[in-house]
């Protein structure tokens, strides 16, 4: 079934389907990169641009968070970050000429993967209200119709400031800076969608919402679980990490729903033994229900509780609250419950068991597979538990490590995008800039949505990102985008979000991580700035974009914020905005009186690779929290419950993209050609259910009182995924995750457990 998509745009729902690979990277990943890049930038400009990527002397890689070794190879990025680098350094171009030839309506009907590859905008572009097309605007008029919807709303609570983890930290300091002055709080940001979860838990359980782990404690464990995360995917670097681990004598333990290609075998294209033999990495798979993640560790606890001289006593004892309450409850931890949970066997879980007891350092790594559920914060709490039990947090190769995705998405928080920010940073921003900040919580990004949806925001201001594509529920989504008065996005690229606008809309086009950023100095000369990133692991460090910009019309982020600010603010305002554009290293100088750990920012960031931020848990065993010490927590056990018939989807990335950004339409390792709209189902799920491989259905998900939102023209493939499971592709499925289905405590989107049904297409 291959619907017919707009002129040019590539069917998607008709894919050629093969086997699953069983090893990452190597020589395909080698010709992949090397097609792509020069497809996007050419032959001189992908060399020039590739081999500045994560060096010290270099810019940050616009994909992923994952930190960089002190000693570094010349190709120092993985194959998705050379493609986030050759579509931010395209030789593409979208000018007003292709708006003029494009209504917006026409955009709207285009795919994700199309609007893309279109190339970098160039010029400030303008949708009037009742208008068709966008139109080209100055600086000067795109910043008053900003500033006029903004003095027409009622409260400054009315308006929305949306941030994306690529944003700088410099950017992002004076993003929430503007937002603060203006009188909100309304800072919802990606990490609202993502790990949210993990800084949960993590703040209540060890004090930090961080994880507590360097790249160097890695090399040293014993022994490292990776739960509910695809490094080859959506990390490929960490592979390089886990085979060194490997090398130095470390277990891998991988807990998945999927066989994920990276975890079973890595060829790492930087040595030639990598490429032709590779290093198999997990020693246990196991292959877990959805959501059964919680039982396990529950479960491992109590069988740790019950195996003499396992537990650490002594730093129970010192460093620990509420040790009998989760004893208690791990204590009473059922086989039968746990295996119908997991779908896992006795002897899997007890050579797991064994392997930890056999270990003196443990981390365990985690992303979207344990964040994005109903119960993900207790699930978080209960590998905390795990690792206090024998004493793996605060030593050297343990700890927790929650694997971030975009580059800077932790930095931004650390910067003070959060919608409910601590009153000791609020102090903070008080005494250095004589304001007082609005004290109320904000909206973070579900509630936003129902804000938009009912009335009661007008304004969305979007610093990078795709919010209409992340977002969960895309129809109430979208309909509550389209409520607002002015919808203002700050791009590199064409997305989905340009095209679901409000009454008004404007694109703001900046400059990327690659390109050079020069800013005019009152005498008519000109400085080449910089700007900074956090990366997963609370390293910061500098990033130095080369590349000449993609237009003359380009403003940096953080110019784009002072010029806001000025206009909006005025001369009421007391920061000195004109001197924060040009000269960031007066923004850094602020950051360093505002944001703990950033002491002497600007002389640390100027060594080579950057500096580690403090962390009491992981250098001193010190843990700030309620009681002063690591708290143990005791929560119910919970896990999807199934009805018959039915199948627990959980929504994933393919090997083609980074978050909603889709760089092809191949997901090779899992076997998937020219085409997205696939579901995965277990074979023997598929004959019980009645659909046969290569057919279409129609993937209806099911929610409380009734409610159904339907996926419709997904081609079913056998896969060998946990039974009663399937998986299929985001932004495509994102229709089937209802705005109201969210962790506790956290409010994520429960992306990764969604009850559906299929249904045979109707033009299958």
């Amino acid at each position: 079934m291959a619907t017919k998509p707009p002129k040019g745009d590539p069917v998607q729902d008709s894919p050629q389907v093969t086997e699953p690979k069983h090893a990452a990277a190597g020589l395909p990943a080698i010709g992949h990169t090397l097609r792509i890049a020069q497809q996007q930038m050419g032959v001189k400009r992908t060399a020039l641009t590739l081999l500045r990527v994560n060096q010290k002397d270099g810019f940050d890689c616009p994909g992923c968070a994952w930190p960089e070794p002190d000693h570094r190879h010349a190709a120092e990025f993985c194959e998705n970050g050379a493609k986030a680098v050759a579509e931010e350094a395209t030789l593409r171009r979208v000018t007003p000429a292709f708006f003029a030839a494009h209504p917006v309506a026409d955009l709207a009907t285009r795919s994700g993967y199309w609007l893309g590859q279109q190339g970098r905008l160039t010029h400030p572009m303008y949708l009037p209200e009742g208008g068709e097309r966008y139109e080209p605007v100055t600086w000067e008029r795109a910043f008053d119709i900003v500033a006029e919807e903004l003095a027409a709303l009622g409260s400054p609570d009315e308006a929305l400031f949306y941030t994306s983890g690529r944003t700088s930290n410099e950017a992002a300091f004076l993003y929430q800076l503007f937002a603060r002055e203006l009188g909100t709080n309304n800072l919802p940001d990606c990490s609202n969608m993502c790990h949210e979860s993990s800084g949960s838990a993590l703040n209540e359980t060890i004090g930090i919402g961080k994880g507590s782990v360097l790249l160097e404690d890695l090399y040293q464990a014993d022994l490292i679980v990776v739960a509910g995360q695809n490094p080859g995917t959506n990390h490929p670097r960490m592979l390089s990490a886990l085979e060194k681990a490997k090398a130095n004598g470390a277990k891998i333990i991988s807990v998945n729903p999927l066989p994920e290609a990276g975890l079973e075998k890595f060829k790492n294209p930087q040595t030639p033994q990598g490429m032709l033999r590779g290093a198999a990495l997990t020693d246990l798979f196991l292959q877990i229900r959805i959501g059964g993640d919680q039982a396990l560790f529950r479960l491992l606890n109590r069988l740790i509780l019950e195996t003499e001289g396992a537990v650490d006593q002594t730093f129970v004892d010192e460093h620990t609250h509420g040790y009998e309450e989760f004893a208690e409850a791990a204590r009473a931890a059922d086989w039968d419950e746990t295996l119908l949970a997991t779908g896992l066997t006795r002897p899997e879980i007890e050579k797991a068991l064994a392997m930890v007891l056999a270990s003196e350092r443990t981390i365990v790594c985690w992303a979207m597979g344990l964040t994005q559920h109903k119960h993900a914060v207790p699930t978080i709490r209960e590998v905390v538990n795990f690792l206090l039990l024998r004493g793996n947090i605060g030593r050297p190769g343990a700890g927790v490590c929650p694997v971030r995705g975009h580059s800077n998405v932790q930095g931004d928080r650390t910067m003070g995008i959060f919608e409910r920010p601590a009153p000791a940073f609020l102090d903070a921003l008080e005494k250095e800039f004589g304001f007082a900040p609005p004290r109320e919580h904000g909206y973070d990004v579900v509630a936003a949505i129902r804000a938009l949806r009912d009335g009661d925001a007008k304004v969305f201001f979007a610093m990078g990102g795709n919010f209409v594509s992340a977002s969960p529920d895309t129809e109430v989504t979208e309909a509550a985008m389209r409520r607002a008065r002015l919808t203002v996005h700050v791009s590199t690229k064409l997305n989905r979000s340009h095209t679901v606008t409000g009454a008004r809309a404007l694109i703001l086009p900046t400059l990327g991580r690659t390109e050079r950023d020069l800013q005019v100095c009152p005498d008519g000369k000109s400085t080449e700035q910089f700007v900074t990133v956090e990366d997963s692991m609370g390293m910061v460090h500098a990033s130095h974009g080369r590349l000449e910009p993609a237009s003359t019309h380009l403003l940096s982020e953080p110019a784009i914020v002072c010029r806001l600010a000025r206009r909006v603010l005025g001369e009421e305002s007391r920061t000195p905005w004109e001197e924060f554009e040009k000269d960031y290293a007066t923004i850094r100088d602020r950051i360093a009186r505002v944001v703990p750990g950033f002491e002497d920012f600007n002389a640390r960031v100027a060594h080579p690779g950057g500096f580690a931020l403090p962390h009491a848990p992981r250098d001193e065993r010190r843990f700030p929290t309620t009681t002063g010490k690591a708290n143990f927590t005791a929560a119910p056990i919970e896990y999807p419950e199934l009805p018959d018939g039915r199948l627990l989807l959980q929504t994933l990335r393919s090997h083609d993209q980074y978050n909603t950004t889709i760089y092809g339409l191949d997901d090779r390792y899992r076997g998937i050609r020219n085409g997205r709209r696939v579901v995965l189902v277990h074979p023997e799920d598929a004959r019980t259910l009645g659909v046969a491989d290569g057919s279409y259905v129609d993937l209806v998900g099911e929610w409380k009182d009734g409610v159904e939102r339907r996926a419709p023209g997904f081609r079913v493939v056998h896969y060998p995924t946990a039974r009663g499971c399937a998986a299929a592709y985001y932004p495509e499925t994102n229709v089937l995750v209802p705005l109201d289905a969210t962790a506790d405590t956290s409010n994520t989107p429960a992306s990764k457990s969604v009850v559906v049904r299929l249904e045979q297409s109707a033009t299958d």
